[in-house]
């Protein structure tokens, strides 16, 4: 990942945002070509520390046969993104660009057990069905023994071994204190979701910015606060 200083976000952080997000796209090289899944993932940690990413694709899948436990995979895992036009700057000659978060992380990948698998499959499920508290969680115990033995069959376990994580947060750190409070006044009047919430991250970046006295375009009846 290409990071400039100004946007690289630091490993704790990064890794943090992964385990939040839980969504992204793993990719393996099959000797011709690259090939790609997007997948949910759950995050823990071995006894020295060392992070481990766990997720699953299905046993037709052409990933499920290279995890050697040798080769070196990526997670891509992004977070909102949006296009910033330059006419909502109140600086002029600006350029078009694109704010977003993303993380890769990458290391090698092994084969799950059977007992992981298991595991894997309700740790999985309760990271997700949590988050819809106070519906009751889902739980595989749910299910007949027969189908979920079938569904087990029909997939395959897969943990990497995290090495390397990278993070790159471009929330327009580099720009002056009236074009930020500008942009992110400007992502808060979007109708995308991603984009009001870059316009919260940048917000809560610089808490300090004066957001209601911001125009964007130079037309105070736009402006709006992000709060």
């Amino acid at each position: 990942m290409y990071t400039p200083p100004l946007f690289k976000s630091d490993r704790a952080a990064s890794l943090a945002f992964a385990e939040t997000r839980g969504f992204g796209t793993v990719c393996a090289w099959d000797g011709s070509k690259p090939i790609a899944s997007a997948l949910p993932f759950v995050i823990d940690h071995a006894a020295d520390g060392t992070p481990r990413l766990a997720f699953h694709v299905a046993r037709h899948n052409p990933l499920a046969k290279l995890a050697d436990g040798r080769a070196s995979w990526l997670m891509a895992v992004m977070g909102a993104d949006a296009y910033v036009s330059p006419d909502w700057y109140v600086s002029p000659d600006q350029v078009p660009t694109w704010l977003y978060q993303a993380v890769h992380l990458t290391g090698s990948v092994r084969t799950m057990t059977e007992v992981e698998l298991g595991a894997h499959v309700d740790d999985l499920s309760a990271k997700f069905e949590n988050r819809l508290a106070p519906k009751p969680p889902w739980k595989s115990s749910k299910m007949t023994a027969g189908r979920l033995d079938a569904m087990k069959k029909a997939i395959v376990g897969l943990v990497m071994t995290v090495q390397d994580i990278e993070g790159s947060f471009k929330l327009n750190q580099h720009k002056s204190e009236a074009d930020f409070a500008a942009i992110a006044n400007a992502m808060a009047r979007q109708a995308d979701p991603a984009a009001q919430t870059i316009g919260q991250l940048m917000v809560a970046q610089r808490p300090e910015l004066d957001y209601k006295s911001q125009t964007s375009g130079g037309n105070p009846a736009e402006a709006r606060t992000t709060s």
